[in-house]
């Protein structure tokens, strides 16, 4: 595989997600507060004065923040002990959904206000804060699916007269957030299903409910199903021949070898990848069929198929964690498991087509005869600024080395659409219900 120029790299804009840093530990114990340090500094600088100019006057300006500090020392006991109590809900949620973090503080002792410095988590937004006695309640909007850190909240606690302060940090924990699918209500079916009940109709007789055709009355048939019409042409009792009903097995891939944003739209491939697998595990989910998952990136991560309705939420926390695996790169991909890979199993790819690497994936998968196809996640031209020669050569370059991908997969004849972001997934999988998916050879 070749290296990309450093000039694309920069034009790709790609998107990393490094984890935040935690701000720095507050400091133990109690300290002086702010009201303590601005009457300190102005006696300090009264008695400085009088001190280096020799007017005893200038000692009565001390006099006034002194006798101010006096009053605020607390009559009551400090609190000691002080124990933080975090209560978020939900702690699993989907893009754009609200998430409610209240925070109550159990001490001894009395304690005046209390004063919270928020530093949000990367995938949330703090959008509103609510202090009231021994109780703040925090509301943040889920901005970016992922498994993130909600954040942390340093809280000054003030003793009553507001002269010393103590920090408490609190940290809120993670969350679970969920992409929003994409609307998707196609589901297209490979030849050969597995011999499972479901809901798609195969080539073989069964006990189903769609009528393929007429066949002679066997002892044991049940004579409900004459047909009649057949039966007096013939003169012999003919009965309705139905199709057999099967369940699919489906395994999603995802290519999360990169993430790149558009530099147009300002969406990223990873994104887009996810919400319209997302739609797609629904829509196979709803018709009662079996479906998996494997993510090929920093590490290869993947669920055995399963089915009901529950299963989403399995297997979209299965991979909430690939962000992670955007921070470094592996030599060489290791071979998929075979238990991830049914036989028989269709098989979609969502790749934005950026790497190369995603071919050796492409052909492990056929090696095994499952029926395969490949959705492209479109992420637009880069950027280039007019007259970098060496940047335009490189997008000319990048657009080669897409069109040669598109080109070996056509050749191997996989069938490769192209997804939209914004728009359903039917459109890009509707003519792929023309005809039943072909599996590969081994």
């Amino acid at each position: 595989m070749t290296e990309r120029p450093a000039a694309l790299d920069r034009a790709l804009g790609g998107v990393t997600a490094a984890p935040t840093e935690p701000p720095p530990a507050p400091q133990p114990g109690w300290r002086a507060g702010d009201r303590t340090l601005r009457y300190g500094t102005v006696a300090a600088v009264a008695v400085a004065a009088a001190l280096i100019t020799g007017h005893a006057w200038l000692l009565a300006a001390a006099a006034a923040p002194l006798a101010l500090l006096a009053l605020a020392l607390p009559t009551g006991g400090r609190p000691q002990h002080v124990v933080p109590t975090a209560d978020v809900e939900p702690r699993r949620c989907f893009e754009g959904e609200r998430i409610t973090a209240v925070i109550t503080l159990a001490h001894d002792g009395t304690a005046g206000r209390l004063d919270p410095g928020v530093a949000p988590g990367p995938g949330v937004v703090l959008d509103d804060l609510d202090v009231a006695a021994g109780r703040i309640r925090l509301t943040f909007t889920a901005e970016r699916w992922g498994r993130w850190t909600l954040g942390t909240v340093d809280i000054d606690l003030y003793d009553t007269g507001g002269a010393a302060r103590r920090t408490v940090r609190v940290d809120l924990g993670e969350v679970a957030v969920f992409p929003v699918p994409t609307r998707t209500g196609v589901t297209p079916i490979p030849v050969r299903l597995p011999q499972r009940l479901g809901e798609h109709t195969s080539a073989q007789r069964g006990e189903g409910v769609e009528v393929t055709g007429v066949h002679p009355y066997v002892r044991g048939d049940r004579q409900r199903r004459i047909h009649w019409p057949a039966t007096t042409r013939r003169g012999e009792l003919q009965l309705h021949q139905f199709a057999a009903e099967r369940a699919a097995d489906t395994v999603v891939l995802l290519d999360v070898l990169a993430d790149v944003r558009d530099p147009a739209t300002g969406a990223s491939s990873l994104d887009e990848t996810f919400r319209a697998a997302a739609g797609l595990v629904r829509a196979y989910l709803r018709t009662h069929d079996r479906i998996g998952v494997v993510s090929v990136g920093g590490t290869t991560r993947w669920l055995q198929p399963g089915s009901g309705q529950s299963y989403f939420y399995r297997i979209v926390e299965s991979v909430l964690d690939v962000r992670k695996d955007l921070g470094y790169r592996t030599a060489g991909l290791r071979r998929l498991p075979p238990p991830a890979l049914p036989e028989s199993a269709l098989v979609y790819v969502f790749t934005p087509l950026t790497d190369q690497r995603i071919l050796d994936v492409l052909d492990q998968v056929r090696s095994r005869a499952n029926p395969l196809m490949v959705v492209e996640i479109p992420t637009g031209d880069p950027a280039v600024d007019p007259g970098d020669s060496t940047a335009e050569l490189a997008l000319r370059l990048w657009r080669a080395d897409r069109e040669a991908m598109r080109f070996a997969l056509t050749e191997r004849g996989i069938a490769v659409v192209a997804h939209q972001p914004g728009e359903t997934l039917d459109l890009a999988l509707a003519p792929l219900l023309r005809t039943r998916i072909h599996g590969g050879r081994r």
